[in-house]
């Protein structure tokens, strides 16, 4: 699903959310008998433009373009050490909960720890679904892992909504109707933030012709941002405003106001969609430098060494996949 709106050359995600699960009938054995944790094949329905299965029995699909990393567990497990949200690889996109019901992410390890280090409620909520069918199609002692997993999750997830989803998973012993009822929750939920999205791309598309004043397209974007905060996916969010940034179609004013906006939000928020302008190669070399003088005027010396250092890692991992022969970071 697309990230963006069609003026800045991207795909925009105009699929409302419409989610439905299939459980698989007969669930593949691994050699000792027990269910191989990739065998169960879901799919999840995305209301008519989207349908998509994740075929958990099938190899592991080889490196995408993102140049994602081979072991992603691990690279989800150092994002919740840097206190930042899940990427596909370092320096790429944010995940997004299609990732998880799309097959993007199809790796039960990587699974496991996107439900316990996400930041984002709705990825950490996405990553649990494929977990909960895997867990769905085993019995007896078989499922005492599953078991363990989903109370570790329970205990120590970072989101409170993956915390939720896994205690109901575990009280219902994985039944398939909890599942179905976690996928519409969740669909529930972020249906009405895209479509509030798509509505938003359309008042950016009215400031780029200069159909709507500067003010007004500032108010829309706090409206905006406040009725989507915690249920539209952030890696949207996220990269709706580096758009925003980097568009020679948006005013310098409005960026430099709405820098001025996101100085004023959440510490993580601001330290990705701020460390994000200040790594960017395509943002107006004014607009970098009001964000540098803004951020010194609101922000504490340890605050503002944490954006530095921050902004010093996405520019190392901006430089890693120029060139993809370097060792990692």
């Amino acid at each position: 699903m697309g990230l963006g709106c069609g003026f800045w050359g991207l795909t925009a995600a105009t699929a409302p959310l419409h989610i439905a699960v299939q459980f698989p009938r007969s669930p593949q054995k691994d050699g000792d008998g027990d269910e191989s944790p990739l065998a169960a094949r879901s799919r999840f329905r995305l209301n008519g433009q989207m349908n998509t299965a994740i075929d958990l029995s099938a190899k592991p699909a080889p490196a995408s373009p993102l140049g994602r990393p081979a072991d992603l567990a691990h690279h989800f497990m150092d994002c919740g050490a840097l206190d930042t949200n899940l990427t596909l690889a370092p320096g790429a996109r944010m995940a997004i909960t299609d990732d998880f019901l799309n097959g993007t992410v199809a790796d039960f390890a990587a699974w496991s720890m996107a439900a316990i280090v996400a930041r984002d409620g709705m990825v950490a909520r996405a990553a649990i679904l494929p977990l909960g069918v895997a867990a769905s199609k085993v019995e007896g002692r078989h499922r005492i892992k599953y078991e363990k997993l989903f109370a570790l999750i329970e205990e120590t997830a970072f989101a409170d909504g993956a915390r939720e989803s896994a205690e109901a998973l575990i009280h219902s012993r994985f039944r398939e109707t909890q599942i179905r009822e976690l996928v519409a929750e969740l669909g529930g939920t972020v249906k009405p933030a895209r479509k509030r999205y798509q509505a938003f791309l359309d008042v950016v598309k009215k400031l780029a012709a200069k159909r709507i004043s500067q003010a007004l397209f500032l108010d829309e974007f706090m409206d905006f941002t406040k009725q989507v905060a915690g249920k539209l996916d952030f890696g949207i969010y996220a990269i709706c405003v580096d758009r925003l940034f980097v568009s020679p179609r948006i005013p310098l004013e409005v960026k430099s106001s709405l820098v001025d906006e996101v100085l004023k939000y959440p510490p993580l928020v601001r330290k990705e969609l701020l460390t994000n302008l200040l790594a960017s190669e395509q943002a107006p070399g004014e607009l970098i430098r009001h964000a540098r003088l803004s951020s010194a005027g609101v922000l504490t010396h340890d605050q503002i060494t944490e954006i530095v250092l921050f902004t010093t890692l996405k520019r190392a991992w901006a430089a890693q996949r120029k060139a993809p022969g370097r060792p990692s970071l």
